[in-house]
């Protein structure tokens, strides 16, 4: 396996209250400006005081736990084939690539529900649709009430994000998110042993994240390493609260000032099975992404040379919905050629 081990640095990720931007408070400034020192930094922060239930965070684990405890026949009767164009589902052990390589974890892709007759269902847009929900009870409306929830964080952060650009609360809002594309996965790293003769290092090989924000709960188990100049660090879970980086298109809006931060997923031997919430908190799909003008210290180079994908980001010009289907028909690469 390959060395997942952290570099000796100190440096830990900022934990930041953002309870007065979640109420729209006086102080939203201050914190803001934590928000934009953590982007600059690193890429990625802790938020707590975020106002989202934890009872509903508790009952999403708990149910997630029931799914992924069935044997996987039963878990492929909602397999991500049966989701067809709306890319929804369950997929298997290393069912999932990262940079070609099969990552060790299980889940369930989700994301706004739609109905088969809403106008971008009808039109057969690729990533929309209606959830392929497993049966286990309660599940359906536990999620559907935690991606409510989540989405409106990411509405409050995304305005923190632009107050951290001096740019107006709503820049985001009025150009990208006012009818975000929601996509949500529930993973689970089993603490099992990878079969003999299969090419599996990692939970999650090392990536960046796609859009512009993505909001993780995590579970007590840990695994998440993020790299940082000085190396690899850990970023353990910290109670009751969301771990969020930045994606690439932010990166892109923003000529490389905040820049999307590689992290892995370490294969999971702790004896228990891990779970993770990330919520994925993007631009519409029809969206065409665009450099922010005017933005100081925005150098906009290529670092493509240093990126896992060794793609530059700033040479992007589209929709969203172009560059997040090229990324993930790699990720599985049988269903991109089967359903898009």
């Amino acid at each position: 396996m390959a060395d997942s081990s952290p570099s000796s640095s100190s440096e830990k990720l900022p934990v930041i209250n953002v309870s007065a931007l979640v109420a729209g408070g006086a102080r939203r400034e201050q914190v803001a400006a934590q928000i934009g020192a953590a982007c600059r930094a690193h890429g990625f922060f802790y938020v707590t005081g975020h106002g989202v239930d934890e009872s509903l965070a508790q009952r999403l684990e708990d149910l997630s736990r029931r799914f992924f405890a069935q044997d996987e026949p039963t878990k492929m009767r909602w397999r991500m084939a049966l989701g067809g164009r709306a890319w929804r589902g369950y997929f298997p052990l290393a069912g999932e690539l990262t940079s070609g390589r099969p990552d060790w974890k299980e889940g369930l892709y989700l994301g706004t529900e739609l109905a088969a007759d809403h106008p971008q269902v009808r039109a057969g847009t690729p990533v929309h649709g209606p959830n392929l929900f497993p049966d286990t009870e309660g599940l359906r409306d536990t999620v559907l009430a935690y991606i409510d929830a989540v989405t409106q964080l990411g509405h409050r952060l995304m305005e923190g994000i632009a107050l951290s650009l001096g740019l107006p609360a709503g820049y985001f809002a009025e150009r990208y998110t006012a009818d975000p594309l929601i996509l949500f996965r529930i993973f689970n790293y089993p603490t099992q042993a990878v079969p003999e003769g299969m090419d599996v290092q990692w939970g999650v090989g090392e990536h960046t994240d796609y859009g512009l924000l993505t909001i993780l709960r995590q579970d007590t188990v840990g695994g998440l390493q993020v790299r940082t100049p000085d190396g690899w660090i850990e970023a353990p879970p910290v109670a009751q609260s969301f771990v969020c980086n930045i994606g690439d298109m932010l990166d892109r809006m923003t000529g490389g000032l905040y820049k999307s931060t590689p992290h892995r997923v370490t294969r999971n031997t702790s004896g228990r099975d891990r779970l993770s919430f990330p919520l994925f908190f993007d631009p519409n799909f029809e969206a065409r992404v665009r450099r922010i003008e005017g933005l100081a210290g925005a150098a906009a180079a290529d670092d493509s040379a240093q990126r896992w994908d060794r793609a530059n980001v700033h040479a992007f010009n589209g929709r969203y919905g172009d560059y997040l289907l090229a990324k993930v028909s790699k990720v599985f690469p049988q269903l991109g050629d089967e359903v898009l």
